[in-house]
């Protein structure tokens, strides 16, 4: 008795076939060119439909530039702190909104000229003959292509295709805002005079052919007017990075279509910086000069009033006599110097009062003007006030670009300690002078006490020289500030320098990465096709592999049968010298030492053959055997027991009028349902009408007689029966049978079915049984590349058609193989 665990269908499901799974893949070769030759031709048709991109790069350095004119009285120079702090804040400014929004309305970015390429149309802007200028109060057409046709060097076609379309859009971009405008729809077209006005509801620029235009004629242009907006959010991802070794260079790079565009808008970008840069750097004083200037002003009629005053009273009068020591002109002198400086002490304490009234009620401190102007040399008080202004203006520029409150709360707390210590500075220096003028006035009241004793016409003039000198002396004063802060802002240089300013030297070219969607179109290629392959090995249930029928089962296989050479089923009579035909005579041999091995004796041998279901050639190695039994001049009959599906009458060219069925109910006798068929010693029984009952009348008394005579009469019994997985018929016939052969075919028979063959032949209900691999191919595709023998070798050296040699690729793959 066999063991169970021979026959257990689940123990080949604890491995999986590596090597099976690498032959099966190489079967299925034909799906992988296929598959690489779609994914290589789409990743061509990508890279040549994907525009080129380039990228530029500039660097700048990043110092602090001091003045050549800084002195303690002269401190009017704006620093933006130190080196690190430049840098950020260079960064941040660098790929803000407002930033941006400036360099884009400078270069009209917002206009793209295009021109029709292969695939696209390609960005044309440096390469365009014309630019165009806008009114930005008026509305352009918003996102449609406008084509520009030259048809002579001095005239134009202007064209817009509205299609369908009844409203368009306007873009003013002056605003940035965007209406809608009602068109004809169709094709506009017009032609217009280079230079002259385009006037109409929907644009409004003037074309201007550049200078070093030539031979534009009969070529075509596009131009498009796109977002405001969206074009400066486009140009916010330049990438801005300080060098890792020096912290004050920093390097600007920017992708896109057109280098020209990018060399452009990178040394742009930075001169507006430089020039922004300056002017807040100025901004001390620029600050300082309006302030005097407005003081200035002011005082020009009050010193002339002053002068006019003088030269009234000294008409008519002896001035020597007025001025002489005696008449008072030292000490005219003298309370004239005590009247500069109360006016010094005066305009110091006033600045204090306006910077104090700043940051207690204000602020925006950037308006304040430089300490120095009111004769104030505190180093302190400058430093502070410099820093407060520096701090104010550039968190008004960040205000419009970062959102982040928590930067923004960073500058107020810093900005509120340095006013705490203004405040404090204010007052101790407010307290010292309170007592340096409490000082002066006395000594001025001194003066005009000794004034008093003079004559009273020398009184009024000692007055009005008074009143005449500290205009005079204020007035000079200012002069000489003003001076000085021209010359500060004349120095003041900015603190960015081009190093690397961007050009276009040729190369930059950043994508399409060609290469990289080359390497993934053949890992998909091959990805795709093995996933596929997988999924179809995981889920085939089928028999493949004579390995596939070892591992489910311990019947013994009795040979391997080709796929079938010819159109109908008589191949080995038709081709008696093939590779299949020999298959068949190994089997022959193979039951014959079979019979031997049993001891059985002479006379008539019944060989049944059974299949799982239809299809597996059962009918069709029951005659083939059956006719290399003949061909050795042994006298052989097939019986078609097959009664619900009859089938071995019509390759003989025979009827299936009358057979077992007419037999087993008595209506003719075995000599009467024999049919002769051309193959000599072949005779056939065909199934005959279907009956209704065929389980009953196999079972009979009439099949068993049916049997006996025909053992009387032949040397060879080839029964055709029904398949066994399906109907219980051919069970019920195995009692007659020597021996029993189960036909698998390749990649069509279920390895479950070898379950049920493996429990009946358990049960003892087939014995001497055999299973015999139908349709093999030596393919790899079924998970090898090598073929079995059995009996005398299905492929070895026996009768074989003629030799083809291969050709082409065929012998190549062959040399191949012989090699390795």
């Amino acid at each position: 008795m066999l063991d169970t665990k021979d026959f257990n269908f689940f123990e080949s499901q604890n491995s999986f076939d590596f090597k099976g799974f690498l032959l099966r893949i190489i079967g299925y070769w034909k799906w992988f060119v296929l598959s690489l030759i779609i994914t290589f031709v789409y990743a061509y048709n990508v890279n040549i439909r994907k525009e080129s991109m380039y990228g530029m790069e500039s660097l700048i350095l990043v110092e602090d530039q001091n003045n050549p004119f800084f002195t303690s009285n002269t401190s009017l120079v704006f620093n933006w702190g130190g080196t690190s702090d430049k840098v950020q804040t260079i960064i941040t400014t660098l790929k803000s909104r407002s930033h941006n929004e400036i360099v884009v309305d400078k270069l009209q970015y917002y206009i793209k000229y295009l021109k029709q390429g292969e695939y696209f149309y390609k960005d044309a802007y440096g390469e365009a003959p014309f630019y165009v200028e806008i009114d930005k109060t008026k509305g352009q057409l918003f996102g449609k292509l406008i084509k520009i046709k030259f048809i002579s060097p001095s005239q134009y076609k202007l064209s817009v295709d509205f299609g369908e379309e009844t409203t368009a859009s306007l873009i003013q971009y002056s605003d940035v805002t965007v209406k809608p405008v009602n068109v004809s729809g169709g094709e506009f077209s017009k032609i217009y005079k280079i230079n002259d006005s385009v006037d109409l509801p929907f644009l409004n620029f003037k074309l201007i052919i550049k200078p070093e235009a030539f031979e534009f004629t009969n070529k075509e242009y596009f131009i498009r007017f796109d977002d405001f907006n969206q074009t400066v959010a486009s140009y916010r991802s330049i990438d801005i990075s300080a060098d890792a070794k020096a912290l004050s260079v920093v390097r600007l790079q920017l992708e896109g279509s057109n280098k020209y565009r990018l060399v452009e808008y990178l040394n742009t970008t930075v001169e507006v910086l430089r020039k922004i840069q300056l002017e807040s750097k100025n901004l001390f004083a620029n600050n300082t000069i309006s302030f005097i200037d407005s003081t200035l002003k002011e005082m020009e009629g009050q010193i002339k009033d002053a002068e006019n005053e003088l030269k009234e009273f000294r008409r008519g009068k002896n001035i020597f006599e007025l001025e002489d020591e005696a008449g008072g002109g030292l000490l005219s002198a003298r309370l004239s110097g005590y009247d500069v400086e109360k006016d010094a002490i005066n305009r110091k304490i006033a600045y204090y009062n306006l910077l104090k009234n700043y940051l207690e009620k204000t602020t925006d401190y950037a308006k304040l003007p430089a300490p120095t102007v009111a004769g104030i040399d505190d180093p302190n008080v400058i430093g502070n006030v410099t820093k407060l202004i520096q701090l104010s203006a550039e968190r008004a520029n960040l205000a419009y670009s970062v959102k982040n409150k928590k930067m923004f709360s960073e500058f107020d707390v810093e900005m509120e300690s340095i006013k705490k210590v203004l405040l404090e500075n204010i007052a101790s220096s407010k307290s010292a002078l309170a007592l340096d003028l409490s000082l002066i006035n006395k000594n001025i009241a001194k003066a005009e006490g000794e004034a008093s004793l003079l004559p009273e016409n020398k009184q009024e003039h000692i007055k009005i020289t008074r009143k005449y000198n500290l205009k005079d002396k204020i007035y000079s004063t200012f002069l000489e500030k003003r001076s000085e802060a021209e010359i500060v802002k004349a120095a003041n240089i900015s603190d960015i320098k081009f190093l690397d300013p961007a050009k276009d030297i040729g190369g930059g070219l950043r994508g399409p990465k060609t290469s990289i969607n080359y390497i993934l179109a053949a890992f998909l290629g091959i990805l795709l096709p093995l996933l596929i392959v997988f999924v179809i090995v995981l889920l085939d249930n089928n028999i493949n592999t004579l390995e596939d029928i070892q591992k489910m089962t311990k019947i013994p296989i009795i040979g391997i049968v080709g796929k079938k050479n010819t159109e109908n089923n008589l191949s080995v009579f038709e081709k008696s010298k093939s590779p299949l035909a020999e298959s068949f005579r190994a089997i022959r041999s193979s039951l014959q030492f079979m019979y031997k091995k049993q001891h059985q004796k002479e006379g008539a041998k019944i060989l049944m053959l059974t299949s799982s279901v239809s299809g597996e050639g059962k009918t069709f190695c029951s005659i083939n055997l059956a006719t290399v039994f003949a061909l050795s001049d042994k006298k052989t009959v097939i019986v078609g027991l097959d009664l619900r599906k009859p089938r071995i009458f019509g390759d003989f060219n025979i009827d299936n009028v009358t057979g077992v069925v007419n037999y087993l109910i008595g209506q003719k006798s075995i000599d009467e349902v024999i049919q002769k068929t051309h193959i000599p010693f072949l005779d056939v029984i065909s199934s005959g009408p279907i009956p209704p009952n065929p389980s009953e009348l196999l079972m009979s008394e009439a099949m068993n007689e049916m049997i006996e005579d025909l053992k009387t009469k032949y040397d060879y019994i080839v029964l055709d029966t029904p398949p066994v997985g399906l109907v219980s018929d051919a069970l019920e016939l195995a009692q007659f049978c020597d021996a029993t052969i189960y036909v698998t075919r390749q990649g069509f028979t279920k390895k479950g079915m070898l379950s049920v063959v493996n429990e009946k032949h358990k049960r003892g209900e087939l014995h001497n049984i055999s299973i015999l691999f139908n349709g093999f191919r030596n393919n790899a595709k079924y998970g090898y590349g090598y073929a079995y023998g059995y009996g005398y070798g299905v492929y070895g050296e026996g009768y074989h058609d003629e030799k083809v040699e291969p050709k082409g690729w065929k012998k190549i793959l062959l040399n191949l193989k012989d090699k390795f």
